[in-house]
């Protein structure tokens, strides 16, 4: 049985003020960190990740995306499931994590999706459900809390993904959220007007049309962060070059479902 249960114990059990407004910190550091997120970052079975930790400031996002114990996560697009240890770890015996991946970018990662896939049948992980579906057609088994996409928004309208209208994928993460739920959007930063120009080219997004697109499918826009920002980013090359792989300026927005 992993330690992070008795930690999920004690969270819930803490006045519900401190559970609701410890999350929403825009800059949480490890003291102001609730005990049961502390606890699924600092799981031993994620010892790999650790190493990227400071620079990916999971701290930081997971407070942002506000997830706690016993909370429906619905992550699109996974990857090497960095953020699906920790939201398995946070959401605990009562929660459930839902990686969705679309078929169109399954095949193009399919390492990834056969490595999740086998996460995912570990005990310590049996929270976590492995998803696929059509990329234009976003379902989740039951309504959830949060949904979350990290690097991954611009890559819905490209071509090998079927040019999904992002503004119909929204309308979706809206129907899949419970009232009150959260969607979070985590990209590299375009241009300042670029809009979609270079999705399928520098792999980044305006973060104005993605605010607009959201907006426009009923989420309310209720904050962002700075935890990954980088001004020392042109924004003119593409996300993979060497001089700005893995340190890209990213934009953090936090979208509302709102509860009526």
């Amino acid at each position: 049985m992993r330690t992070l249960v008795l930690a999920a114990t004690i969270a819930l059990a803490l006045p519900t003020a401190f559970a609701h407004a410890a999350p929403s910190a825009r800059n949480v550091g490890h003291q102001a960190q609730p005990p049961y997120l502390t606890a699924a970052i600092d799981d031993p079975a994620r010892q790999a990740d650790r190493t990227d930790d400071a620079r990916r400031k999971i701290a930081q996002v997971m407070a942002f995306a506000q997830v706690k114990p016993g909370d429906k996560v619905l992550e699109l697009i996974p990857g090497s499931g960095y953020f699906t240890r920790v939201f398995s770890g946070v959401v605990g015996p009562h929660g459930h994590v839902y990686a969705l991946w679309p078929n169109e970018y399954a095949a193009e990662s399919a390492s990834d999706v056969a490595n999740l896939r086998k996460l995912a049948k570990q005990p310590h992980y049996a929270n976590v459900s492995v998803l696929t579906q059509p990329a234009a057609q976003l379902s989740a088994p039951e309504s959830v809390d949060v949904v979350f996409t990290s690097q991954n928004y611009h890559d819905y309208p490209d071509k090998f993904m079927g040019h999904v209208d992002p503004v119909a994928l929204d309308k979706q993460v809206f129907r899949a959220l419970k009232p009150g739920g959260v969607f979070v959007v985590i990209d590299h930063v375009a241009p300042s007007g670029s809009g979609m120009s270079d999705t399928d080219t520098l792999h980044r997004i305006d973060p104005a049309i993605v605010k607009q697109q959201v907006e426009s499918a009923g989420f309310v826009f209720d904050g962002q962060s700075s935890a990954l920002r980088n001004p020392a980013d042109p924004h003119t090359i593409k996300v993979f070059d060497k001089s700005i792989r893995g340190h890209t300026d990213q934009f953090m927005y936090r979208f509302r479902k709102p509860a009526k």
